[in-house]
Protein backbone atom coordinates (compact mmCIF):
# COMPACT_ATOMS: atom_id res chain seq x y z
CA UNK A 1 0.00 0.00 0.00
CA UNK A 2 1.05 3.09 -1.15
CA UNK A 3 1.94 5.95 1.51
CA UNK A 4 -0.98 7.86 -0.49
CA UNK A 5 -3.28 4.97 0.18
CA UNK A 6 -2.39 4.90 3.54
CA UNK A 7 -3.15 8.24 4.25
CA UNK A 8 -6.65 7.84 2.46
CA UNK A 9 -7.43 4.89 4.52
CA UNK A 10 -6.76 6.74 8.09
CA UNK A 11 -8.64 9.95 6.24
CA UNK A 12 -12.01 7.43 5.61
CA UNK A 13 -11.45 5.70 8.78
CA UNK A 14 -11.65 8.84 10.58
CA UNK A 15 -14.74 9.93 8.34
CA UNK A 16 -16.16 6.63 8.86
CA UNK A 17 -15.64 6.74 12.58
CA UNK A 18 -19.76 7.10 13.50
CA UNK A 19 -20.59 4.28 11.16
CA UNK A 20 -17.98 2.00 13.04
CA UNK A 21 -19.13 3.06 16.82
CA UNK A 22 -22.79 2.69 15.86
CA UNK A 23 -21.84 -0.66 14.07
CA UNK A 24 -20.25 -1.63 17.69
CA UNK A 25 -23.73 -1.32 19.08
CA UNK A 26 -25.04 -3.79 16.25
CA UNK A 27 -27.23 -1.06 14.84
CA UNK A 28 -26.43 0.06 10.92
CA UNK A 29 -25.82 3.83 10.72
CA UNK A 30 -25.61 3.53 6.93
CA UNK A 31 -26.63 0.56 4.21
CA UNK A 32 -24.14 -0.78 2.54
CA UNK A 33 -25.16 1.82 -0.27
CA UNK A 34 -24.64 4.76 1.31
CA UNK A 35 -21.09 3.86 3.05
CA UNK A 36 -19.69 3.51 -0.31
CA UNK A 37 -20.96 7.00 -1.44
CA UNK A 38 -19.88 8.45 1.41
CA UNK A 39 -16.19 6.48 0.51
CA UNK A 40 -16.30 7.67 -3.14
CA UNK A 41 -17.17 11.09 -1.65
CA UNK A 42 -14.34 11.44 0.53
CA UNK A 43 -11.47 9.59 -2.17
CA UNK A 44 -13.07 12.40 -4.38
CA UNK A 45 -12.60 15.32 -2.41
CA UNK A 46 -8.96 14.15 -1.51
CA UNK A 47 -8.00 13.96 -5.14
CA UNK A 48 -9.27 17.79 -5.36
CA UNK A 49 -7.58 18.59 -2.45
CA UNK A 50 -4.21 17.01 -2.23
CA UNK A 51 -2.97 19.45 0.21
CA UNK A 52 -5.18 17.35 2.83
CA UNK A 53 -2.72 14.52 2.21
CA UNK A 54 0.31 16.86 2.72
CA UNK A 55 -1.24 18.09 5.90
CA UNK A 56 -2.24 14.49 6.91
CA UNK A 57 1.58 13.27 6.16
CA UNK A 58 3.15 16.46 7.63
CA UNK A 59 1.24 15.20 10.84
CA UNK A 60 1.33 11.79 10.82
CA UNK A 61 5.31 12.25 10.64
CA UNK A 62 5.28 14.72 13.41
CA UNK A 63 3.02 12.09 15.67
CA UNK A 64 5.92 9.33 14.51
CA UNK A 65 8.96 11.80 15.75
CA UNK A 66 7.30 12.27 19.03
CA UNK A 67 6.88 8.64 19.23
CA UNK A 68 10.38 7.81 18.34
CA UNK A 69 11.66 10.56 20.81
CA UNK A 70 9.72 9.55 23.52
CA UNK A 71 11.09 6.12 23.50
CA UNK A 72 15.00 7.01 22.73
CA UNK A 73 14.65 9.13 26.13
CA UNK A 74 12.81 6.01 27.83
CA UNK A 75 15.81 4.38 27.24
CA UNK A 76 18.43 7.08 28.02
CA UNK A 77 16.59 6.67 31.52
CA UNK A 78 16.82 2.85 31.39
CA UNK A 79 20.53 3.33 30.28
CA UNK A 80 21.70 6.25 32.66
CA UNK A 81 24.42 4.61 34.69
CA UNK A 82 26.08 2.66 31.68
CA UNK A 83 25.65 6.36 30.20
CA UNK A 84 27.40 8.43 32.70
CA UNK A 85 29.31 5.86 35.11
CA UNK A 86 31.11 3.67 32.62
CA UNK A 87 34.50 3.82 33.59
CA UNK A 88 36.38 2.78 30.44
CA UNK A 89 34.56 5.47 28.75
CA UNK A 90 36.23 9.26 28.31
CA UNK A 91 34.92 11.57 30.59
CA UNK A 92 36.27 15.41 31.52
CA UNK A 93 34.75 16.98 33.89
CA UNK A 94 33.79 16.57 38.25
CA UNK A 95 33.34 13.70 39.34
CA UNK A 96 30.64 15.18 41.06
CA UNK A 97 29.07 16.78 38.38
CA UNK A 98 24.98 17.18 38.55
CA UNK A 99 25.01 17.26 34.69
CA UNK A 100 26.09 14.95 31.78
CA UNK A 101 26.66 15.54 28.25
CA UNK A 102 27.13 12.41 27.11
CA UNK A 103 28.32 12.38 22.91
CA UNK A 104 28.22 9.37 20.31
CA UNK A 105 30.41 10.43 17.96
CA UNK A 106 32.95 9.54 15.04
CA UNK A 107 35.59 11.22 13.84
CA UNK A 108 34.96 10.77 10.00
CA UNK A 109 31.56 11.71 10.50
CA UNK A 110 31.41 15.38 8.76
CA UNK A 111 28.34 16.32 10.82
CA UNK A 112 30.43 15.13 14.39
CA UNK A 113 33.01 17.52 12.82
CA UNK A 114 30.71 20.77 12.33
CA UNK A 115 29.64 19.67 15.76
CA UNK A 116 33.28 19.83 17.21
CA UNK A 117 33.92 23.11 17.86
CA UNK A 118 30.45 23.74 19.38
CA UNK A 119 30.90 21.12 21.89
CA UNK A 120 34.48 22.51 22.29
CA UNK A 121 33.21 25.66 23.56
CA UNK A 122 30.31 24.29 25.80
CA UNK A 123 33.48 22.24 27.69
CA UNK A 124 35.25 25.31 28.29
CA UNK A 125 31.74 27.69 29.41
CA UNK A 126 30.28 24.66 31.75
CA UNK A 127 33.29 23.12 33.96
CA UNK A 128 30.46 21.96 36.78
CA UNK A 129 29.41 19.69 33.81
CA UNK A 130 30.53 15.86 33.12
CA UNK A 131 31.24 15.24 29.04
CA UNK A 132 31.29 12.12 28.83
CA UNK A 133 32.85 10.96 24.98
CA UNK A 134 31.58 7.47 23.13
CA UNK A 135 33.30 6.24 20.52
CA UNK A 136 31.12 4.91 17.59
CA UNK A 137 33.46 4.42 14.72
CA UNK A 138 30.28 3.59 12.29
CA UNK A 139 32.12 4.31 9.54
CA UNK A 140 35.07 2.33 10.63
CA UNK A 141 33.89 -0.76 7.82
CA UNK A 142 34.22 2.27 4.87
CA UNK A 143 37.17 4.18 6.41
CA UNK A 144 39.62 2.18 8.59
CA UNK A 145 40.86 5.07 10.26
CA UNK A 146 37.29 5.95 11.87
CA UNK A 147 38.41 2.89 13.55
CA UNK A 148 42.01 3.16 14.47
CA UNK A 149 41.33 6.84 15.49
CA UNK A 150 38.15 5.48 18.01
CA UNK A 151 40.62 2.95 19.22
CA UNK A 152 43.85 5.52 20.11
CA UNK A 153 41.23 7.77 21.74
CA UNK A 154 40.49 4.93 24.03
CA UNK A 155 43.73 3.72 24.38
CA UNK A 156 45.12 7.55 25.27
CA UNK A 157 42.38 8.24 27.71
CA UNK A 158 43.22 4.76 29.72
CA UNK A 159 47.26 5.48 29.72
CA UNK A 160 47.57 9.73 30.18
CA UNK A 161 43.87 10.75 31.53
CA UNK A 162 41.18 12.82 30.98
CA UNK A 163 43.39 16.06 30.07
CA UNK A 164 45.40 14.23 27.63
CA UNK A 165 42.26 12.65 26.01
CA UNK A 166 40.71 15.85 25.33
CA UNK A 167 43.21 17.53 23.54
CA UNK A 168 43.82 14.59 21.62
CA UNK A 169 40.07 14.36 20.38
CA UNK A 170 40.30 17.91 20.14
CA UNK A 171 43.40 17.63 17.76
CA UNK A 172 41.95 14.84 15.77
CA UNK A 173 38.82 17.74 14.57
CA UNK A 174 40.55 20.49 13.95
CA UNK A 175 42.58 18.55 11.25
CA UNK A 176 39.58 19.33 9.33
CA UNK A 177 39.92 15.44 7.71
CA UNK A 178 36.41 13.68 7.20
CA UNK A 179 34.41 11.45 5.30
CA UNK A 180 37.56 9.37 4.79
CA UNK A 181 40.40 12.10 4.59
CA UNK A 182 41.84 11.58 8.19
CA UNK A 183 45.05 9.55 7.70
CA UNK A 184 47.52 7.42 10.01
CA UNK A 185 49.93 10.89 10.46
CA UNK A 186 46.83 12.66 11.48
CA UNK A 187 46.00 10.45 14.06
CA UNK A 188 50.24 9.73 15.50
CA UNK A 189 50.10 13.33 15.32
CA UNK A 190 47.44 14.01 17.53
CA UNK A 191 48.64 11.02 20.08
CA UNK A 192 52.14 12.31 20.16
CA UNK A 193 51.53 15.59 21.20
CA UNK A 194 50.01 14.26 24.74
CA UNK A 195 52.71 11.98 25.03
CA UNK A 196 50.97 8.48 23.81
CA UNK A 197 53.23 5.63 24.41
CA UNK A 198 52.24 3.28 21.41
CA UNK A 199 53.98 0.15 22.92
CA UNK A 200 52.29 0.73 25.94
CA UNK A 201 48.34 0.52 23.76
CA UNK A 202 46.06 -1.98 25.80
CA UNK A 203 42.97 -3.78 23.32
CA UNK A 204 39.96 -1.49 23.74
CA UNK A 205 37.64 -3.66 20.83
CA UNK A 206 35.35 -4.90 24.14
CA UNK A 207 34.71 -1.11 24.92
CA UNK A 208 33.80 -0.79 21.50
CA UNK A 209 31.49 -3.36 21.53
CA UNK A 210 29.28 -2.03 24.62
CA UNK A 211 29.39 1.59 23.36
CA UNK A 212 27.69 -0.03 20.07
CA UNK A 213 25.49 -1.44 22.05
CA UNK A 214 24.82 0.78 24.23
CA UNK A 215 23.72 3.05 21.08
CA UNK A 216 21.08 0.39 19.50
CA UNK A 217 19.45 0.40 22.95
CA UNK A 218 19.22 4.18 22.68
CA UNK A 219 17.72 3.53 19.16
CA UNK A 220 20.22 5.89 17.93
CA UNK A 221 20.69 5.27 14.53
CA UNK A 222 23.62 7.96 13.49
CA UNK A 223 26.16 9.86 14.43
CA UNK A 224 26.54 12.75 16.36
CA UNK A 225 23.69 11.55 19.19
CA UNK A 226 23.89 13.94 21.98
CA UNK A 227 22.28 13.35 25.34
CA UNK A 228 21.94 15.79 28.11
CA UNK A 229 20.71 14.41 31.58
CA UNK A 230 21.24 14.55 35.17
CA UNK A 231 24.11 12.25 36.69
CA UNK A 232 21.24 10.58 39.09
CA UNK A 233 17.63 10.86 38.89
CA UNK A 234 16.97 11.31 35.19
CA UNK A 235 13.29 11.93 33.70
CA UNK A 236 11.53 12.61 31.14
CA UNK A 237 11.09 16.22 32.28
CA UNK A 238 14.93 17.23 33.19
CA UNK A 239 16.34 14.60 30.00
CA UNK A 240 17.14 16.04 26.29
CA UNK A 241 18.08 13.64 23.73
CA UNK A 242 19.80 15.57 20.07
CA UNK A 243 20.05 12.52 17.83
CA UNK A 244 21.77 14.58 15.08
CA UNK A 245 23.38 18.62 15.18
CA UNK A 246 22.77 20.86 18.02
CA UNK A 247 23.55 24.41 18.24
CA UNK A 248 25.51 25.94 21.10
CA UNK A 249 22.25 27.57 22.54
CA UNK A 250 20.17 24.23 22.39
CA UNK A 251 22.82 22.12 23.87
CA UNK A 252 23.09 25.18 27.08
CA UNK A 253 19.48 25.43 27.72
CA UNK A 254 19.03 21.01 28.05
CA UNK A 255 22.00 21.36 30.48
CA UNK A 256 20.11 24.03 32.42
CA UNK A 257 17.18 21.64 32.29
CA UNK A 258 19.08 18.88 33.69
CA UNK A 259 20.26 20.75 35.86
CA UNK A 260 16.98 21.79 37.28
CA UNK A 261 16.58 24.85 35.91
Amino acid sequence: MSVRQQLLAITLGAALLPTLAAAADSTPAFTPEQEARIGQIASDYLVAHPEVLLQASQKLQQLQEQQQMGAMTEAVIQNQAALVNDKNTPTYGPANAKVAVVEFFDYQCIFCSRLAPVMEQVVKENPTTRFVFKEWPIFGDRWENSLVAAQTGLQVYQQKGAEAYLAYHNGIYATGHNEGKLTQDDITQAAKKVKFDASKATDTQPVLVEINKLAQQIGLSGTPGLIVLPTSGANAQNTTVFPGLASKQAIEAAIKKAAGG
